[in-house]
């Protein structure tokens, strides 16, 4: 049987794309029609990147071209989605004056991620920087240790009429931690709402004031804290910390993954190797690769996402965190260096982020977004 472009047109008029009110040839998603034989080549374009959508209806055309002309059709269906234009207003619940939120993530725990974060804060605020930390890691909160204010409490402030956390503030970095509201033994046994409303009376009910960097400890893994901060926030970016072993390298991909994903979408600005290597004092001049070289370079190199620096193993870096002064203020030091160096990177490829894309919006979860388990 002969394919004709025109009556194959007027039988796609029988197909609505779903969220549309209007057939697929009347809506303009069909953009063409072609024909060579026994193939047939339909040009699509929809306004949505759900998966499953797209999925519906290159199906509901290669069904209805079997059936109405020839169960033998080659068929192909292109796709193209074309977003409706939108403004560069961050929706969502946005906090006045702050004008860059950091998400420091790794997949695996252990891997130093909140000793990142805290030379990384410090670093910043010799830069000149106005900074704040916000530690997300509910069941094992770290920051009141390494700025040395575990026994500080939050003091309550008015502000415009209504009572406000006033963050603690530590080497000028403005810090809120669930450890300052639990005793330094107590272990926090929460299910994830619980969890998440606390985190929103520290993000929202907290008097931050002006701030250039608020940095977010997140735990490790990609559950539930993750997803209730990037619906409460508009995340500038993403920072991703892992050791160069396989093991970590494995979960650290997956929190790149997550944050790129469609349902999350947020920009990362690249990964930080920790642990990467071991110079002995008596020998400056040697490098031992403990966990394995360069493993968190050549994943970003994988990943195509920048690769922002590698920090060493040194033994003050535990210590400065166990002390509650981290290394990076050791002035003259190979790890203030080190962490100059790597935060020179987070503002620049934070700058590059700000120039060249539209503010992140805090992201809508519907019930199943999101969920790998659930068919497209």
């Amino acid at each position: 049987m002969k394919l004709d472009k025109k009556e194959i047109l007027s039988a796609l008029e029988t197909i609505t794309i779903a969220g549309e009110g209007k057939n697929m040839v009347e809506s303009g998603a069909v953009r063409n029609v072609l024909t060579f034989g026994n193939e047939v080549i339909v040009e699509l374009v929809i306004n949505t990147p759900a998966m499953h959508i797209k999925k519906r209806a290159e199906d509901d055309i290669k069904k209805l071209i079997h059936e109405k002309f020839s169960p033998d059709a080659e068929v192909k269906v292109n796709i193209k989605v074309e977003t409706p234009e939108k403004t560069n207003e961050i929706k969502g619940k946005a906090i006045p004056g702050i004008s860059n939120i950091i998400a420091v993530a790794s997949g695996k725990g252990g891997v130093g991620k909140s000793t990142v974060t805290a030379n990384l804060a410090v670093t910043l605020a010799k830069m000149g920087f106005k900074v704040g930390v916000l530690d997300a890691d509910i069941y094992g909160p770290s920051m009141p240790i390494m700025f040395d204010v575990e026994n500080e409490k939050p003091i309550s402030v008015e502000i415009d009429g209504k009572s406000k956390m006033k963050p603690v503030e530590s080497y000028e970095i403005k810090i809120l931690s669930i450890g300052f509201f639990t005793a330094p033994s107590q272990a926090v046994i929460w299910r994830g709402p619980m969890a998440s409303k606390a985190l929103n009376q520290m993000i929202f009910d907290a008097a931050w004031g002006e701030l250039d960097f608020m940095l977010i400890d997140l735990p490790p893994g990609t559950g539930d804290i993750h997803l209730s901060i990037m619906q409460s926030l508009p995340i500038t970016g993403a920072v991703v910390v892992s050791t160069p072993q396989a093991v970590a390298l494995a979960d650290a991909k997956k929190g790149v993954s997550m944050f790129l994903s469609e349902a999350i979408n947020v920009p990362v600005l690249g990964i930080i190797e920790n642990m990467a290597y071991f110079t002995p004092a008596e020998l400056p001049n040697n490098k031992y690769y403990i966990f394995g070289q360069e493993g968190a370079k050549n994943l970003a190199l994988d990943l195509q996402v920048p690769f922002l620096g590698e920090v060493p193993i040194v033994q003050s870096i535990r210590e400065a965190g166990d002390y509650g002064r981290p290394a990076a203020l050791q002035t003259g030091s190979v790890i203030e260096t080190v962490f100059e160096e790597i935060t020179r990177n987070v503002v620049e490829e934070t700058v590059k982020r700000n120039e060249t894309l539209a503010p992140t919006e805090a992201i809508k979860i519907t019930t199943m977004a999101g969920c790998s388990a659930v068919k497209k």
